[in-house]
């Protein structure tokens, strides 16, 4: 109920804070993934063609949805959509979601991708892109994408975690965002489980 209640209030602070500050909407990880806030429609045509979205991960619950795509509206405009919902502030995403989230991302990547370690990213470099966001684009789909670049590069959580504040320097991991790509780094890339 917590976080139904501060949804409003804290989505406003992220619309100030993209309009009066130096935060983006959304960042660029790497090639193939982009890193943001909760995608207005006024977006969808931006990230379509100028992005080349072409799959979007939301994180959001249903009711945080009301001023974005669901799945029906990014089907209407050819985008596949994969919601694994997430409850804001308290909760973390749980070792299955994070497993079928990589997943759906790696359905998007090149047979040969180059690694995400280039320092630019020209826009003849990018391909196929998924969109992975929650409300702000700074915890629960943060922890997602951290998943996915440990698993695209065999990097600890520490590295991912790194590479994620380069592109995007407001993200926010707690204790449990922490625990869950250390879990997932153990758990599933150390011991090659679950993911093939």
């Amino acid at each position: 109920m917590f976080a139904r209640i501060t949804f409003y209030p804290t989505l406003m602070y992220n619309v100030f804070m993209e309009r009066f500050t130096q935060r983006n909407w959304y960042d660029r990880v790497d090639q193939n993934v982009i890193l943001g806030a909760l995608p207005f429609p006024n977006l969808t045509q931006e990230l379509i063609e100028k992005e080349n979205v072409k799959a979007v991960i939301s994180m959001n619950e249903d009711y945080e949805l009301w001023f974005a795509n669901d799945k029906e509206k990014w089907r209407a405009v050819g985008v596949n959509f994969l919601q694994l919902s997430t409850t804001d502030i308290f909760e973390t995403p749980c070792q299955k979601k994070l497993i079928d989230g990589v997943e759906f991302i790696r359905k998007y990547l090149p047979a040969n991708p180059s690694p995400s370690k280039t320092t630019a990213i020209e826009k003849n470099e990018i391909g196929d892109t998924v969109y992975v966001h929650c409300k702000a684009g700074r915890t629960r789909s943060a922890t997602l994408v951290g998943c996915y670049l440990m698993t695209r590069n065999s990097w600890t959580p520490e590295e991912a975690v790194a590479h994620m504040k380069s592109k995007r320097p407001h993200i926010l991991l707690h204790t449990a965002q922490w625990n869950a790509l250390r879990s997932f780094y153990n758990d599933i890339l150390q011991n090659n489980a679950a993911l093939t």
